[in-house]
């Protein structure tokens, strides 16, 4: 009786140790997914943004109010921007005088957002030049500020039914080094003598020799750009120039589009907004109670 039970016997502890071994891999598993598995769970509400929730709501609140009464016709405020205003005047003198119109849009790719507001207001430029019949020169460095510029001066010819008098080689390219681009600029104000040059975007180094060259022949000169190391120059050499943020305002203060300006007033409150906060926390922290104020208002 004893032979069965001993032949029995060594599988016995084979299925025990194949059991066990289960069972510490199971462990483990367990042990390695609660390690994975964060201490504490992400708030639905993170209540520490609370202020730029805020900030939002407030901002996207007057662009909004701000739009719906431009629609209405309600008159809204804008600061008299004298460049812009003798955008036209200058359009008129060359007009009157046989000359081109010059208009650079800056020396950025279409992607900068000084660019965009350059080819914007090159539309609005080119309605008017469409309307006296006076010619256009603009010439541009990257190939999609030419493509971007062909249709927006082609779409202002077309607004005012003057498609046939549209020009493709009126949005030429030039060059696209930095330089080289200047000097061709230079030869053509020195050839064509237009009564009138526009630069509005980004400039460098190049824009005082442009400009300088602009102003030996007689031309009116209205600059517009960002970029602070450069209004000293442009400021210098052009009869008009429009500084930081006017270049960002023009479109909307050309246009009188009511999203333009509904974004643009929308803006000017919010930072109205913001200077009134510095104020305050200026006053809490000379009476030492800013702590609690300045925690609130920092986004972590």
């Amino acid at each position: 009786m004893a032979t069965p039970r001993a032949k029995r016997d060594p599988i016995l502890p084979a299925w025990r140790t194949a059991l066990y071994a289960l069972a510490l891999m199971a462990v483990d598993a367990g042990v390695v997914a609660a390690q994975d598995q964060p201490a504490t769970a992400e708030p639905l509400f993170r209540v520490d943004r609370i202020n730029a929730l805020i900030a939002i709501l407030v901002f996207g609140t007057a662009v909004t109010l701000y739009t719906r009464w431009a629609k209405q016709g309600k008159p809204l405020y804008i600061r008299k921007l004298a460049g812009l205003d003798a955008i036209e005047e200058a359009v008129g003198r060359a007009t009157e005088m046989g000359k081109p119109v010059l208009f650079i849009p800056g020396l950025q790719e279409l992607d900068e957002i000084e660019t965009i507001a350059g080819v914007s207001i090159l539309g609005r430029v080119a309605r008017i030049t469409a309307q006296y019949e006076t010619p256009l020169i603009v010439p541009v460095r990257y190939p999609l500020v030419l493509a971007a510029g062909q249709e927006v001066v082609e779409q202002a010819y077309r607004e005012m039914g003057r498609s046939d008098a549209y020009n493709k080689d009126t949005v030429r390219y030039v060059a696209g080094d930095q330089m080289a681009f200047a000097a061709t600029v230079n030869g053509m104000l020195m050839r064509e003598k237009p009564a009138a040059n526009i630069y509005m975007g980004a400039f460098f180094a190049e824009s005082l020799v442009i400009a300088e060259t602009g102003n030996a022949a007689g031309s009116i000169q209205i600059a517009g750009t960002a970029r602070p190391e450069q209004l000293p120059f442009f400021i210098a050499a052009c009869d008009y120039t429009l500084m930081g943020e006017e270049l960002y305002a023009a479109s909307a203060y050309l246009s009188h589009e009511p999203m333009l300006l509904g974004g643009l007033k929308g803006q000017d409150l919010f930072k109205i907004l913001l200077v009134l906060v510095i104020i305050v926390g200026i006053v809490l922290m000379m009476f030492g109670a800013a702590d609690t104020f300045l925690s609130w208002f920092t986004i972590t």
